[in-house]
């Protein structure tokens, strides 16, 4: 059974940086597509960002060019480097497989204020 831990959210100005963490455990990360969501306040969570195992990414439209993703394998961890963040991106962050895994971890909040 996948677990996953996420962190690095926390509180920042707009046009601020984060880069959030994500441990893996119960699946190596080498063999699946990986991903980044998010969920505002609300019933609807989004795919943000996605790695696949070749090492392509795609990026929602709203982030492309200010956010990254990236892994790595032998830590069995996947990260997101969000740069020039906006009020719009405050959301609680999640990663998981995509297709996503039925077992969520508890995500990591963001928030963008002045």
């Amino acid at each position: 059974q996948v677990q996953l831990v996420e962190s690095g959210g926390g509180l920042v100005q707009p046009g601020g940086s984060l880069r959030l963490s994500c441990k893996v455990s119960g699946s190596p990360t080498r063999i699946y597509t990986m991903g980044w969501y998010r969920q505002a306040p609300g019933p609807q969570r989004e795919v943000v960002a996605l790695m696949f195992n070749g090492g392509f990414t795609s990026y929602e439209d709203s982030v492309k060019g200010r956010f990254t993703i990236s892994r790595d394998d032998a830590k069995n961890s996947v990260y997101l480097q969000m740069n020039n963040l906006r009020p719009e991106d405050t959301a609680v962050y999640y990663c998981n497989l995509h297709p996503p895994s039925p077992s969520w971890g508890q995500g990591t909040q963001v928030t963008v204020s002045s």
